[in-house]
């Protein structure tokens, strides 16, 4: 977090912007009626803002001070600075929306993680997520990323006993990095 609290401006101008609409469609399509979302790992806020103004009951996280200020400030939402790890919330989520974020939880983590979000939602929630396409984990420009492709993310989720909906690959949405690629996956629980 460290990292997003240093380069805070930095990341919120390349990201603000990113045209996420196609994504939203298959969430929100899922999603009752001003239904309540969890913005797991809100970054600019951007998604937030953007559920807010579609009427849906919306709160956010994240894990960077700086990121909070800043998504703040842009959404009008009261983003709550806490890590997965700190997630405490029981049966409260229609759905969550976990964008670019959980890609950064350790792999030795992500099974807490996954247990506290679906904890976090009501019969039937759904459950976004994306992960950079790939198998790689670690360092890399100074932030921690746990990589997927897509049979390393329907395994994961499946063994947390998640269903899958869909998954799809994408480019990346921000115009400077249109080459790289990123795993999508859509899930809901019982």
């Amino acid at each position: 977090m460290n990292y997003y609290d240093k380069n805070a401006q930095e990341f919120f101008d390349g990201t603000v912007d990113a045209d996420m609409s196609s994504h939203h469609e298959k969430f929100l399509e899922l999603i009752p009626e001003n239904g309540s979302i969890l913005d797991a790992g809100c970054g600019s806020g951007r998604d937030t803002k953007i559920f807010k103004t579609l009427g849906y009951n919306v709160t956010a996280i994240d894990g960077s001070a700086e990121m909070c200020r800043l998504a703040s400030k842009f959404s009008g939402a009261n983003v709550k600075h806490m890590q997965f790890q700190e997630i405490e919330f029981t049966n409260e989520f229609d759905g969550i929306w976990a964008s670019a974020s959980l890609l950064h939880v350790p792999s030795d983590e992500l099974d807490l993680v996954l247990s506290k979000l679906k904890k976090s939602l009501k019969k039937k929630g759904i459950l976004y997520a994306s992960f950079k396409y790939g198998d790689f984990e670690g360092n890399r420009n100074g932030r921690y990323f746990n990589d997927l492709t897509e049979s390393a993310a329907i395994e994961l989720f499946e063994k947390n006993d998640f269903k899958v909906i869909e998954t799809w690959i994408t480019n990346d949405a921000r115009p400077d990095r249109e080459t790289e690629k990123w795993t999508n996956i859509l899930l809901k629980i019982d």
